[in-house]
């Protein structure tokens, strides 16, 4: 038997340190990632049997533009303020945005039967673990395309906030492609940013903790994003 060197043992320790750290961000990450989808889902189904909430929401195209935006600041917020808040305060902030979306996309259990919405559903799963399995492991720097990504949809937002007023049938089919598009690349952007975060501050259970948060954040808007894009394409062919 051969002596193994100190070196090849400690290359192996840091990789196994070095994996069981990225496993447990990753996995507080989905868990909170998920509970927000839990959340939104339990929310719009509650207004969807409300018609005195659903008239509230829908009727005045300025209540539903102000909870648009409401729900953008406060996304803002969360990801302004959770480095600077606890880990706590943080989550509940998340949670009220879910519970916001929940309310804004509401309608979509009335517009769909069950059946399209599980399998938009299951579509969306299955592209977003695709594009975060592929952002994890690309050797590829997604930096600069993040960056364009990231513009190209806030200006998406800002074209769907204004065709609630103009009502273009092509505009928003437009915007519907182009969601899905640039959410699909951003969750593989995401996913290399949050592992690149997990190896910075990965030993710092507090940063750790609000990064997380954050981090569910940016792909929960990707996943409900994309959700809603696919679900209204597929809706569309019934």
């Amino acid at each position: 038997m051969f002596p193994q060197s100190t070196t090849y043992d400690q290359t192996i320790d840091r990789d196994s340190s070095r994996g069981r750290m990225l496993f447990a961000f990753f996995n507080q990450v989905y868990a909170w990632m998920f509970a927000g989808l839990a959340v939104t889902s339990l929310v719009a189904w509650a207004v969807s049997s409300s018609p005195a909430v659903m008239k509230l929401i829908y009727a005045n195209q300025f209540g539903y533009v102000a909870l648009g935006l409401a729900a953008f600041a406060i996304a803002w917020s969360v990801q302004g303020v959770a480095m600077r808040v606890n880990a706590t305060l943080a989550t509940a902030l998340f949670i009220l945005y879910a519970a916001v979306v929940g309310a804004l996309i509401s309608g979509v259990f009335l517009m769909y039967p069950l059946s399209t919405l599980t399998a938009a559903f299951l579509v969306t799963g299955g592209t977003f673990g695709v594009m975060s399995v592929l952002g994890y492991f690309t050797k590829m720097d997604l930096t600069r395309v993040g960056g364009i990504l990231s513009m190209a949809a806030i200006g998406l937002f800002i074209g769907s906030i204004v065709n609630v007023f103009f009502a273009s049938d092509a505009f928003s089919w437009f915007i519907t492609y182009a969601v899905l598009i640039v959410f699909v690349g951003l969750v593989a952007y995401y996913t290399q940013k949050l592992k690149n975060w997990a190896l910075d501050h990965g030993n710092d259970p507090e940063m750790s903790s609000r990064l997380a948060i954050v981090g569910s954040l940016m792909l929960y808007v990707a996943f409900i994003n994309i959700f809603l894009s696919i679900l209204r394409i597929m809706g569309s062919r019934k």
